[in-house]
């Protein structure tokens, strides 16, 4: 199940920095050009034949070098007309669009691509129309906006990547409320002939902030015995000070069964912490759970843990690298150790990764 979002503004806050020390964005003719390209050398302890790591999201690969991510951006802020544009190839995007039930085809290599509607007497009404990513979460997909280098359990087992339709926010003062009006989860073209209902509220104060995201709506093809399904997202945010960001990030789902009435659900909580004592080096713990108590999600009844400790090195404008231990364990048996798949209850590796980006 499943990323730059709507109003999930929680990378800011931990990433002030990151917009001081990238490169401007390119501009050509009142387009904004913007881009990256993250790579990442990964190793599992336990050698898994498969050269898989499991349960991960966008650090898939073990005991080799991978590419995580080329993207290229263009943008033109609304005035009152203007569109985003997110293109890109790598693990990434083949796990962002491989989910799409109607197939991939030209969405592979799509990340975003809407058009935005600001009235200039709208007091900050915004219109979007298009593919974008998800509201829900506290982490996003481009690996240098988040704190750490891997991808928590929450993001790769609980939320959407990415939408298609319409959205509407307003702001208020410091809160932002939005709706969205959606084809479904992580698809283009629509596999039924309801429709996703999301709401989205934002408070963003310089210290604090939080984050609530609601996503309701049928999700199944159609003909199938499915019924409603339900997302509670919420991430509470705070930045104490120049060094310390943190946040706490919660999410609940259900998916009804419409002749039963009864659910599958999951649920979990992460928590992380950004200390950077220097302007160029940080570290980041993080520790979450994440129980699939009917295997929905995984595809397996379980309760997975993870701990994560990464440091990161800030080397120039839109240059680093980050360095990183996590380990994984779960109740059941369900990581590979050798050639012999789910036979251990855990996993640990490290992993080093290389990003330069610039523009937003």
């Amino acid at each position: 199940m499943k990323l730059s979002k709507s109003i999930c503004l929680l990378p800011l806050l931990a990433a002030s920095a990151f917009a001081q020390s990238a490169p401007p964005a390119w501009s050509a003719g009142g387009i904004d050009f913007g881009g990256l390209v993250d790579g990442y050398y990964n190793f599992n302890f336990a050698h898994p034949v498969s050269q898989n790591n499991g349960y991960r999201n966008f650090d898939f690969k073990a005991n080799q070098f991978s590419l995580n991510m080329v993207k290229l951006s263009a943008s033109h802020d609304a005035d009152p007309v203007g569109f985003r544009l997110d293109l890109g190839f790598g693990k990434a995007f083949d796990a962002i669009n491989s989910v799409d039930p109607v197939g991939r085809g030209g969405n592979d290599y799509i990340e975003q691509a809407y058009v935005t509607l600001k009235p200039a007497k709208g007091n900050g009404l915004t219109f979007d129309f298009g593919k974008f990513v998800t509201s829900a979460g506290a982490e996003v997909i481009e690996t240098h906006a988040n704190f750490n280098y891997s991808r928590s359990l929450l993001f790769a087992w609980a939320i959407p990547y990415y939408h298609f339709g319409a959205r509407v926010s307003k702001p208020f003062g410091n809160w932002t409320a939005g709706v969205q009006v959606l084809n479904g989860w992580n698809n283009v073209q629509d596999n039924n002939s309801g429709k996703t209902l999301g709401l989205t509220s934002a408070y963003v104060t310089p210290k604090v902030s939080h984050f609530m995201n609601y996503y309701v709506g049928p999700e199944h093809a159609l003909g199938a015995v499915g019924g409603t399904r339900h997302l509670f997202d919420t991430t509470l945010a705070a930045s104490p000070s120049d060094k310390v960001s943190l946040y706490l990030n919660l999410d609940y789902g259900l998916d009804k069964n419409k002749i039963t009435q009864k659910g599958d659900s999951w649920y979990g909580i992460a928590g992380a912490i950004k200390y950077s004592p220097t302007a160029w080096f940080s570290v980041s713990p993080r520790l979450e759970e994440f129980i699939d108590d009917k295997g929905y999600a995984t595809g397996t009844i379980q309760k997975l843990k993870e701990f994560t400790f990464t440091a990161e090195l800030k080397h120039s404008k839109g240059f680093l690298t980050r360095a990183e231990y996590r380990r994984d364990w779960s109740n059941k048996a369900v990581f590979e150790h050798g050639n012999e798949p789910g036979s251990v209850k855990n996993q640990n590796t490290i992993l080093v990764g290389i990003i330069a980006y610039f523009g937003k």
